[in-house]
């Protein structure tokens, strides 16, 4: 397996085991800039530069994660060969309306991977992609540390602080019940007012691996109160994979592992009301509390990354005639 990326902007990136790294993409925007939108201009002709990079080398499968150009990758992606591709995103932001656009890069692929059940539904029903071409793959949990050091009422809101997870809806439903949130994460746009706050801790800058271990040691519960901006989380994949239940809103599938594995508690989109709520029953019964942690630690032992990887072993066999 060749992985073709970029250089990890915050920090350093984990060293390849049993496979080879290949940084074809923004050499320069990668190293010089962090979130500056100084950024995006440098970026755009370098991925130009990446996709004929890419044309030239040889693969037997190959599997796209991300199209951020989706005007240039639904024509310039190098598909004729076996391809796959992950929609992490169903409909990213910037281009949701844009249903032809987005019709075309899936259509480049013999298989389009989502993490959930409602991804699937969006791309029949909204997009139109034909249903022998999608596969449902669980995203796996990151799993990390469960030692249990909170105080009973911290509530962890983590990763990248942007517009559409919300963070003032965690705030005011802390507050509503009584519990402190710990907030940690880098944030993408200024946090005036919000930062004085009480009952609320800011670890504010991109955070560590040994940072994100003692956030989620001191996290009783996790939130993530998000618009339907996304289909799945990745801090929420993180919590669970600490053995910390989840609170989130149900929008996209990010209510799905939770449901499945009883790991907390799901809240209608955008009521403040119902998540504070939701908070203060899971923080005053330390019996459902328990079952939440229980079902957070079923999650991560069945959504794994070895089963993960076998289920993709098997469509690169299926679109390869292996």
């Amino acid at each position: 397996m060749e992985l073709v990326t970029s250089g990890f902007r915050f920090g350093e990136g984990y060293e390849p085991d049993q496979y080879e790294r290949t940084e074809l993409f923004y050499p320069l925007s990668s190293r010089l800039f962090r979130r500056s939108a100084l950024r995006l201009p440098l970026r755009a002709a370098e991925h130009l530069i990446g996709l004929a990079r890419l044309r030239r080398r040889r693969w037997d499968v190959l599997h796209v994660q991300w199209a951020p150009l989706p005007q240039v990758d639904g024509r310039a992606l190098p598909t004729s060969g076996p391809a796959v591709m992950t929609a992490h995103d169903i409909l990213p932001r910037r281009t949701r309306h844009k249903l032809d656009l987005w019709r075309r890069v899936y259509n480049r692929f013999d298989r389009v991977v989502v993490h959930s059940d409602h991804g699937r539904r969006r791309l029949l029903d909204e997009v139109g992609i034909e249903p022998e071409r999608l596969r449902i793959i669980p995203h796996p949990v990151f799993p990390g540390a469960t030692v249990r050091k909170d105080d009973g009422r911290t509530v962890l809101a983590l990763g990248v602080i942007r517009p559409y997870k919300q963070i003032d809806h965690a705030i005011a439903a802390c507050a509503a019940s009584e519990a402190t949130l710990l907030v940690a994460g880098d944030p993408t746009f200024p946090l005036e007012g919000r930062t004085d706050r009480p009952n609320t801790v800011w670890r504010l800058g991109y955070q560590s691996h040994a940072e994100l271990e003692a956030a989620l040691a001191e996290a009783t519960v996790a939130v993530f109160p998000y618009r339907a901006e996304i289909d799945q989380s990745g801090a929420l994949l993180r919590a669970l994979g600490s053995g910390v239940p989840v609170v989130t809103y149900d929008v996209g599938g990010m209510a799905e592992p939770v449901r499945r594995f009883g790991a907390g508690a799901i809240v209608d989109p955008d009521d403040q009301h119902g998540l504070a709520r939701a908070l203060g029953e899971l923080l005053d019964d330390t019996t459902r509390l328990d079952a939440a942690r229980q079902g957070a630690l079923r999650a991560r032992s069945e959504l794994t990354w070895d089963a993960g990887a076998l289920e993709h072993l098997a469509l690169y066999r299926e679109i390869a005639g292996a």
